[in-house]
């Protein structure tokens, strides 16, 4: 009998790590600028890129956030600075390099998916995170708020912002 509850009492704490990773969905970090890092939800991700200043084609007359269009697969590829949207430092005046960090955003918005390069200063790593746990902002007024699904604490007391990827598409010029 002392084999059973020894067995019984090591299981558990397997079957409740199971249950709380089942509802837990892969984010990938972004850092805007340095100190401002959000989460993306994977299942909003088409590609992760890395690119050169000379591939990305300006145009004019839009908002300076909008970097300008890159061929992506053989398609048109809007490239946003998302931390500019954000009204945070843009791109080209924090960074002393040619290369950029590119988060591809696709979202499927009636019959046709919409896709954005989100141009980004750091790609960093995965996090599990259980969308339950996503709590909204209260009290902020910033341009990046509108930008933000809500906040999730980390165990560790790390609170990440959680981009909301259908807002990025809806603040696009038509």
């Amino acid at each position: 009998m002392s084999d059973v509850s020894v067995i019984d009492s090591t299981s558990a704490p397997i079957e409740v790590a199971i249950e709380e990773s089942g509802s837990s969905e892969q984010f990938l970090r972004l850092q805007l600028v340095a100190g401002t890092t959000v989460l993306l939800p994977v299942h909003q991700l088409a590609e992760v890129l890395t690119i050169e200043t000379h591939q990305i084609v300006p145009i004019p007359h839009l908002p300076s956030w909008v970097m300008g269009i890159y061929n992506w697969r053989g398609e048109i590829l809007w490239m946003l600075d998302v931390g500019h949207l954000g009204g945070l430092t843009p791109w080209y005046q924090q960074s002393h390099t040619s290369i950029h960090s590119v988060a591809v955003l696709q979202m499927a918005e009636d019959a046709k998916p919409k896709t954005l390069g989100l141009v980004v200063s750091k790609i960093e790593e995965i996090e599990w995170c259980d969308p339950n746990q996503i709590q909204p902002f209260t009290a902020v007024t910033s341009k990046l708020a509108s930008l933000i699904q809500g906040y999730w604490c980390k165990p560790n007391g790390e609170a990440l912002a959680v981009l909301d990827g259908a807002a990025v598409i809806a603040a696009m010029p038509a």
